[in-house]
């Protein structure tokens, strides 16, 4: 009787179990895809080092200031999609949990990677990226937000900031569930950590 009970835990377990792998098989490659400098092969394909010029900052607009718009704009898309692809992917084969878990560790990639002893870029493409898919409107007015700020400021630092602290208000404007706005929150406060040395900066140059 007992080995009969013990025969079906583990036929009940087995599915659990695989899907349990496959989710952490998608965290892990979500963050590796994360990692991918982008910047730095772009940077080199112009002849210019974002980590070593510029702000030292190897993302899109850091390219951006050392090799113009077009590579700025080829490190954007491309961190972007960093983001995008892994969040696609757990959204198709498991659902809206499994996504926001990729969504952190592909922010977590491009942030601290391990290739590059944890010294990655500020987050905001990967996030945005991944932000998108998640939840496009509150995606899209979140870009449309970054463009108004960036044009209006002319701080790109600024715009980043604004999006991050708008991404949880408007998801929770939009009633989304408690826990992804607590997830949205966790990732916009990786993008303000990250972008300390920016915000020290502004608050120098006003005072």
């Amino acid at each position: 009787m007992g080995t009969e009970r013990g025969y079906r835990r583990r036929q009940f377990s087995a599915p659990y179990d695989g899907l349990v792998i496959g989710a952490v098989i998608l965290v892990v490659a979500a963050y590796f895809v994360g990692t991918f400098p982008t910047a730095l092969i772009v940077g080199n394909r112009i002849g210019h080092n974002p980590t070593k010029e510029g702000s030292g900052n190897p993302g899109a607009s850091n390219v951006w200031r050392l090799g113009g718009k077009r590579a700025g704009i080829i490190v954007a898309v491309i961190d972007g999609l960093k983001g995008a692809i892994p969040v696609l992917i757990a959204l198709v084969v498991s659902g809206r949990p499994l996504a926001h878990a990729v969504w952190v560790a592909a922010v977590a990639g491009h942030v601290w990677p391990v290739t590059r002893r944890l010294r990655g870029g500020k987050g905001v493409a990967t996030a945005g990226g991944g932000g998108l898919a998640i939840s496009p409107v509150v995606g899209l007015g979140c870009a449309a937000l970054f463009l108004v700020v960036v044009k209006t400021g002319r701080i790109a630092a600024l715009g980043s900031l604004s999006i991050a602290f708008a991404y949880p208000i408007l998801s929770l404007a939009l009633g989304r569930p408690g826990w992804e706005v607590a997830v949205g929150a966790f990732v916009a406060a990786i993008l303000v950590i990250r972008h300390q040395s920016n915000i020290r900066r502004m608050i120098g140059h006003r005072t």
